[in-house]
C-alpha cells in the first residue's frame, strides 16, 4: 500500500479550491502550483502576520507566544531571520556534516545488527533530535530529552516540569541558564541577540525557539521513515541510487516532493478578499496547500510517479518565497546522507510491519508516511 495519497486532484482540476473546516474554522485552500506559488510572495494580501493562526488547525491551546520569524511579514521578518540564520547555515559547515555522517553511520550499524528496528520512534526520532544538537551548538546529552517527548511535541505535557508543557518549561530554563552563563549554544546567542538596537524579549527567544524545535521535527521524523519505506517497496530504486551516487541529489528532492510530512500552512486576509471566485471574508484564513501543489500535473508531469531523476523539481515542500525554510539545508543535509550510507552498506530492506498514517479531515484524508515501521535491514 502507498505511503502518500493525493486527496486534492480533483478539486485541484475543478475549481484549485477547497472548502475544509478545521476546529470549526471554514478555511479555503489554495490547491495549484502556481497559485500558491502567487500567494506565498504576496504577504500584502495573505499575511502571516497572525500568532498562533499560520499552523492549521491554530495552535493557541498549545503554546502561548508567537513563533519566530514566522509568524510575521517583512520587514520584521527579515530582521528577525538575520538573527538566527547563521545556526541554520550550520548545516554547511564540514565539522557538522561530518557529525551528522558519523551519526547516521553509527545508527545504521547498529539497525544492520538486529533483527529488525522501529524507524520512526527509535531510528528516525533519534536521528532528527541529536542531529538538531549539533545544528544548535548543544551538548548532545540534550537529545536523550528530546527524544523522551516522542513524535509530537506539543502533545507532551506533565513529565519533570510542574507547570506549563514540556517544551516551554524546558526553553525557560534553558534560557535562565544562558543568561546567566553565555556560550556559544543557540539559546545563549538569542539572550545575547539584538533587535532593532534592543535585546530580544524572553518571549521573542522562546518564540525563535519553540519553532526551532516544533518545525523541524514531524517533518524530517516523517521524511526519513517515507523514503527507507520507500526503498524496501522499490529495492530497484536503492539499486539505481547505488549504480551512480550522483544521483541522489535529484533523488532527495523527489523524495521531499512527494512524501511532503505538512500539509499546509495558514495566512490572514487582512480585507475582504477573492480566492478564485470565492470571497475570502476580512480576518479569515487561506490555506497554501503545499501537498496539492507538489502533485499539479501542470508543474510535474506524471506526478504519482516517484521519479528519482525528475528535473526539474519546483516541489515547494520547504515553501516559497520569503518564508522559505530555515531548516532546508538540515533536512537535506540528513536525508542525502541517509541514502548515500543506505548504498553503501545496506543491501536491501525488508518491512515486517507497517502502520500508515493518515490524516482525517472534514473534507478529504491524506495518507503521508507511517505511524509505525518495522523493517530489517540486510548488510551488503
Amino acid at each position: 500500500m502507498s505511503a502518500f495519497s493525493d486527496p486534492f486532484q480533483k478539486a485541484r482540476s475543478d475549481s484549485g479550491i477547497m472548502q475544509c473546516p478545521f476546529h470549526g474554522e471554514n478555511i479555503t485552500m489554495i490547491l495549484r502550483h502556481e497559485d500558491v506559488r502567487k500567494a506565498a510572495k504576496d504577504w500584502h494580501t495573505f499575511s502571516s502576520d497572525a500568532p498562533f493562526r499560520v499552523p492549521i488547525p491554530s495552535e493557541e491551546d498549545v503554546r502561548s507566544m508567537r513563533q519566530l520569524p514566522i509568524e510575521t511579514n517583512p520587514p520584521e521578518h527579515t530582521e528577525y531571520r538575520d538573527i538566527v540564520e547563521p545556526f541554520f547555515q550550520r548545516a554547511k559547515d564540514p565539522a557538522m556534516i561530518a557529525q551528522v555522517e558519523a551519526l547516521i553511520g553509527s545508527m545504521l550499524t547498529d539497525a544492520l545488527h538486529r533483527p529488525s528496528i522501529e524507524i520512526v520512534n527509535d531510528f528516525a526520532l533519534p536521528i532528527q533530535s541529536r542531529a538538531l544538537t549539533y545544528l544548535l551548538n548543544t551538548p548532545e546529552s540534550e537529545a536523550d530529552t528530546w527524544i523522551g517527548w516522542g513524535i509530537h511535541v506539543f502533545k507532551v505535557t506533565g513529565g519533570e516540569f510542574k507547570t506549563g508543557t514540556v517544551l516551554e518549561d524546558y526553553l525557560h530554563q534553558k534560557f535562565d541558564a544562558a543568561e546567566a552563563h553565555p556560550g556559544p549554544d543557540f539559546f545563549s546567542a538569542l539572550t545575547q541577540a539584538t533587535y532593532q538596537g534592543r535585546k530580544l524579549t524572553r518571549e521573542e527567544c522562546m518564540g525563535f525557539a519553540n519553532l526551532a524545535f516544533a518545525g523541524g521535527r514531524d517533518t524530517i521524523i516523517h521524511t526519513i521513515a517515507c523514503a527507507l519505506g520507500h526503498l524496501a517497496q522499490h529495492p530497484e530504486a536503492l539499486e539505481y541510487l547505488r549504480e551512480d551516487p550522483k544521483r541522489i541529489t535529484l533523488a532527495s528532492e523527489e523524495f521531499f516532493r512527494v512524501f511532503m510530512p505538512l500539509t499546509h500552512i495558514g495566512r490572514v486576509c487582512p480585507v475582504d478578499t477573492e480566492v478564485n471566485g470565492t470571497t475570502v471574508k476580512a480576518g479569515d484564513r487561506i490555506s497554501l496547500t503545499w501537498a496539492s501543489a507538489n502533485f499539479d500535473e501542470s508543474a510535474f508531469p506524471s506526478p504519482h510517479e516517484v521519479r528519482l531523476d525528475r528535473k526539474p523539481n519546483p516541489h515547494l515542500s520547504f515553501g516559497f518565497g520569503t518564508h522559505l525554510c530555515l531548516g532546508a539545508p538540515h533536512a537535506r543535509l540528513i536525508l542525502r546522507t541517509l541514502l548515500r550510507l543506505c548504498c553503501e552498506h545496506v543491501q536491501s530492506i525488508s518491512i515486517l510491519d507497517s502502520q500508515l498514517r493518515t490524516e482525517h479531515e472534514a473534507t478529504f484524508d491524506r495518507t503521508l508516511g507511517y505511524d509505525s515501521l518495522t523493517v530489517s535491514l540486510t548488510p551488503r
